[in-house]
């Protein structure tokens, strides 16, 4: 129980926290910024356009907030594959799917309704990079999670 525990905790820090900075150096990479100024972007989700005329601690802000949801996201799908094994088994898949749910889930519900700045406009450029790197993210939480498979439940 107490290896169950621990190789789950150590699954969802390490899927939460590798895929959560992976993003933000992909997200530096597909608009051609600087990390900072993305983790400003993360950051503009509670403080609106106001977090571009902070400085470091804006970007720490951001930066736990990124980190935050990604351990979120990652203990998600960590506890669902300890109930379905199948996550487990054919992790790519699964890591490729639940990629694309959270694509979604960011995209359409929590940006939206996030004070964040600026409102970006649809471009198909755009979508389908920010699509490929969820896909990215959810496919290092699910290689994560493989850790956490025990055969002892």
């Amino acid at each position: 129980m107490t290896h169950t525990r621990s190789s789950t905790l150590i699954a969802i820090l390490y899927g939460g926290f590798v895929a959560g900075t992976i993003d933000i150096g992909a997200a530096s990479l597909i608009n051609g910024i600087s990390p900072f100024i993305i983790l400003r972007a993360i950051a503009s989700g509670l403080l609106g356009k106001a977090a571009f005329q902070g400085g470091m601690p804006v970007s720490l802000l951001g930066l736990a907030l990124q980190w935050a949801m990604s351990l979120l996201i990652a203990a998600i799908f960590v506890f669902a594959a300890r109930q379905l094994a199948w996550l487990n088994r054919r992790w790519v898949t699964a890591g490729v799917l639940y990629g694309a749910v959270v694509f979604v889930v960011m995209e359409y519900v929590v940006v939206p309704l996030s004070a964040a700045w600026p409102k970006v406009h649809f471009t198909t450029h755009a979508f389908i990079e920010n699509l490929l790197a969820m896909l990215l993210f959810g496919l290092i939480v699910a290689f994560f999670a493989r850790s956490a498979d025990t055969t002892s439940r």
